[in-house]
Order: structure tokens, then sequence, then C-alpha cells
């Protein structure tokens, strides 16, 4: 039975700046969705799963969100086009607007907490328009229980009027009428004109992502963890797309957490959240059956589309974005860690969907490789991802969630460094993209040859197999893999023109090195030993 706190005093809002509203607080999941259909805010599929609209945005929108430049900040923050500057005043005279916005209107309150290792927990309370955006936070936060909640102090608050659309942005220094600003000082993410819920999961990321390695050291990762019978943790980063829930999601292993997750000094992997966030798009039970079969009562789908005359979600219809997601508590998955942290990692996986079709499907990195492609965060855009993406386009998001990281690259990639040595963990770049050829011409590699490479992997049967170095990205490559055939495990192999493959090849090792001129100022040797290997083309067709 869900926890449910009464006598809830609205007269407490007043101390947010809330004046004449009428506070719905904890309500249960049940009594939110019913709210959320009872006003047409939503529907029900055929199993009873909520189903929202975000409406004009249904991804974040990361040109519009700022950083309160003040005293806390100014010396810490790593400030450019991704933590874009705004100033204490400009912050109180929008929190003013949007509070303003929100009076003689029905809000909903609702407490939760980040961090499932106790020392480092913070409490968050959220106050949403929209009830269906609290029953996103109930779904993604961790869930307090009654004692918790009676004496619920909040580390952090989260306002969110997605109603609310700036008509001045120009005169508070914003690009335009939505907005996503994190003040560290007042310790509040306010998010508005978006009714996307990522924005609320991922600004309170963002705010992680400078706590906890400055104050508390520890380290922030944008990965899933998942955890094996013998206790060995397993990591996976990758951006979205590269199938970082998917590849967690292990029938054999029970799984940490999705998406975000904290790295201490005591060698502890913690997860941030109490719930998943999984793009749907294409979805099969098939496929991906932990995900389609956590899709029940309890969870919530975003902008996805009914088949013709029925409440049966149609998983191919991208007509409303190709970004279509459910969110659901973390225990919709049966196969769990609980609670939901364990012990430094044995493995750790960069995944990459290189729509290029270059590089290797799997190969073991060393140190400084490691570092240089966390730093990098690889993946490729492809056609129809994005308007105006007609072919393949390099894509590199350092720490693989470089909108949500407001120090340094480089800070995150040498804390990381210094972590997988400390625990002699092994680390692994995984192409789940394209083999024989790019996007359009090769084909995407089969999820069953990733699950078997990883696998292996996470058995030992690659411990102590021979490994070739790739000429032009220095990348170790197994020779064999039980379950893959050998000759996918060179990509050259699969191409029918060598010659384009190593011109493909050299082209996308440039895009990785003027990527990385940006951090080369602030980057060991050893890490910016780690990049790719370019030879003039006749001396690199000796090797292949």
């Amino acid at each position: 039975m869900e926890t449910k706190v009464k006598n809830f005093d609205a007269s407490l809002l007043v101390k947010y700046g809330l004046k004449d509203t009428v506070a719905h607080h904890n309500l249960s999941g049940e009594e939110l969705q019913e709210i959320t259909v009872k006003n047409n805010w939503g529907q029900e599929t055929e199993n009873g799963t909520l189903v929202v609209r975000t409406g004009k945005f249904t991804g974040r929108s990361p040109q519009d969100r700022f950083l309160v430049k003040d005293d806390y900040t100014s010396e810490k923050v790593w400030w450019g086009k991704i933590n874009k500057p705004i100033s204490p005043a400009n912050f109180d005279a929008l929190y003013n607007r949007v509070t303003s916005y929100l009076e003689g209107k029905e809000i909903y309150v609702h407490d939760a907490a980040v961090g499932a290792y106790r020392e480092y927990r913070l409490n968050v309370r959220t106050i949403t328009e929209y009830p269906w955006s609290a029953f996103f936070v109930k779904n993604m936060f961790l869930r307090l229980n009654e004692e918790e909640l009676q004496n619920f102090t909040e580390d952090w608050l989260v306002v969110c009027a997605p109603g609310y659309v700036e008509q001045e942005p120009e005169k508070y220094g914003l690009r335009q009428g939505n907005f996503s600003i994190l003040n560290f000082s007042k310790k509040i993410a306010l998010i508005a004109g978006s009714a996307y819920t990522g924005e609320m999961k991922k600004g309170i990321f963002s705010a992680l992502n400078l706590i906890l390695p400055v104050e508390k050291d520890v380290l922030p990762m944008h990965c899933s963890a998942n955890v094996g019978k013998d206790e060995d943790t397993a990591i996976f980063f990758g951006l979205s797309g590269t199938g970082k829930t998917t590849l967690s999601a292990d029938p054999n292993r029970k799984l940490i957490g999705d998406d975000e997750h904290g790295w201490t000094a005591k060698d502890i992997i913690f997860n941030f959240e109490g719930g998943c966030y999984a793009k749907i798009i294409d979805l099969t039970e098939e496929k991906e059956p932990e995900i389609y079969r956590a899709i029940k009562p309890g969870a919530m789908l975003e902008n996805i589309v009914f088949k013709s005359n029925s409440k049966e979600v149609d998983f191919e219809d991208s007509s409303i974005t190709q970004n279509t997601r459910v969110s659901y508590p973390i225990d919709h998955i049966e196969n769990i860690k609980e609670p939901s942290f364990a012990g430094n990692p044995t493995n750790i996986f960069f995944l990459t969907c290189d729509a290029f079709g270059v590089l290797p499907p799997v190969s073991k990195l060393t140190p400084g490789q490691a570092a240089y492609h966390f730093i990098s965060g690889y993946t490729a855009k492809v056609a129809g991802t994005e308007a105006g993406i007609n072919e393949p386009v390099p894509s590199f998001s350092a720490c693989f969630g470089e909108p949500f990281m407001p120090l340094h690259p480089t800070v995150y990639g040498e804390m990381l460094s210094k972590k997988m040595t400390e625990a002699n963990v092994n680390v692994w770049l995984i192409n789940t993209g394209w083999s024989g050829g790019s996007y359009g011409v090769g084909s995407r590699i089969k999820l069953k040859y990733t699950r078997a490479m990883i696998s292996a992997i996470l058995e030992g049967q690659l411990d102590n197999i021979e490994l070739k170095v790739h000429p032009i990205f220095g990348l170790h490559m197994p020779v064999s893999c039980p379950g893959v055939p050998t000759e996918k495990l060179d990509p050259i192999n699969t191409w029918e023109n060598k010659g384009s493959y190593i011109q493909k090849a050299i082209q996308l090792a440039h895009s990785f090195h003027l990527n990385f001129e940006k951090f080369a100022g602030q980057a060991s040797k050893q890490i910016l030993s780690g990049g790719p290997l370019i030879d003039e083309h006749h001396h690199l067709e000796e090797h292949f």
C-alpha cells in the first residue's frame, strides 16, 4: 500500500513563494493517474498503463539550460556552450514569475530522495503543475517510508511549471521562453516551458555531478550497472541509443540501476535513482523482455502512438518522436539488487553506436585509452534522429553525459582513471552500431552478438585471449570470442572494399583528434596517448 502523509500544511508553501494554491501532497500513483486521465491529460493502454504526451518538447532542450553564476559556482564550473551562466538577479526574477503563475492553481508536491547509499543521499521535494509530472518523479526517485516522509526536510527543491512560457526571454538572459536553471546556492532546480519529464531527472543529476566530486570525493557517472552471482559489478557507459539500458538488463545478473550512479572513495557503486527511464522505439518482447514486461500499471509511457482503433501501443510508430519513453519503478524489473549498490566494478563497458561501421565490435582499452574515450564520449547520429541529418554524423559528449557535467571533463576523466587503476578494472569499448559498411550500406551488429561478447567478458573467457592492435585506433581486438563469428571481430573483414574502410576509419580518427583539441591543454600525457594512431595511407595498407 502506498504511504500518504496526511494533514499537509499548505501554508508551508508560502516559504516557496506560493500563495493561494491547492497542494496535493504525496499522492499515490493510482491517485495521480486517476487525476491525469479524468482531466484528459493522459490515457491508459489496454493493460492500464498511463500514457501522456509532453507537447512541443519530446526531449531535453540543452541550449536552454543555465547555471546561476555566483560565489559558489564561478570558479568551479566549466563555463561555455554547455554550462551557460545566468545571474542570481535574473534567476530570482524568473522564480518569482513562475510562482506567480502557479498562484490559484492545483499543484502536486512529492517528497523523495536520490542516492541509494545513505551517506550520500539527498532529499528532494518536487512541486509540479501537472499530476503526471509528479507520477514520473514518484517512479524515478527513491521512494521513502512513512517515517521518512513524516520527518522530511528537503536538501533540494524542484519547481516544474511546463505551462509557463517567458514572454520576454532576452530581458532575463534566456534564449527563448522555456528554461531549466540550477541554483546551487539556493539549491533549487527551476524548470518552465517544457513538459518533457527528463528535464527534472537530469536537473537533479546535473546538481549531483557538481556536488559529489567537489564536496564528497564521489565520481558521478552517466551509466547503468549490474552485479553477478559472484558479486562482480559491471558498469555500462553510453549515450542514448547505444544499448545502455538494454544490455544492463540481464536475466543472469541483478540490476543496480539503468542510468545514473556514483563511485565512492569507499569502493561502492550506488544508484542515484529508484526507477528506469528507457527508450522504447521498436521495442519487442523478444529483444528486450525485461523492459517490455515492465510496461504495466505503475509505469508511464511518453509520446507513444496507439495502433488504429485500439489501446495497443505501436512501438514502431515514431510519428511524434523517435524518443518514445517509459518510466517505471526499478522493482518492475524482476532481477534487481536491493538496496541498489554494490562493490567496485570488475569490468567497465563504453558503448558506442558507430554508424560509420569502422570501430571493432569489442576491444580492450589501456588506462590511457579508457580515459581518452571516456572524455571523448563518442557515438554517431544517424539519418532521421534529428532534422537535417541525412548521413552519419560523429557525436561527442564528454564523459558520456556532457550536457549534465558542470565541471571540466578532465576532472571526471582523471577521477575515473585513478579509480580504475586502484580497482584494477578491465575497460572495454563495445560498438553496438554498424558492421560491413556505414549506415545505409552495412548492417547493425546483431544484439545477440553484442550480448555474447559481454557475457564472454563477464565470465572471464576473454581474460587471456590473444589480442591484435587496430592500426588506426590502437585498440586491442580479441581474435576470437565464443558465440561470435571470428570474421566479425576485425571490422575491415566485413567490408567488401578494404580501401573504403581505411578511408572511412581515417576520417573518423581525425574527428576524434579534432574533438579532443579543446581538452588537450588540461589532459595528462597518458590520456593524450590514448587517442587514435593516424599514419599516412600507404603505411596503413601493409597492416591490413
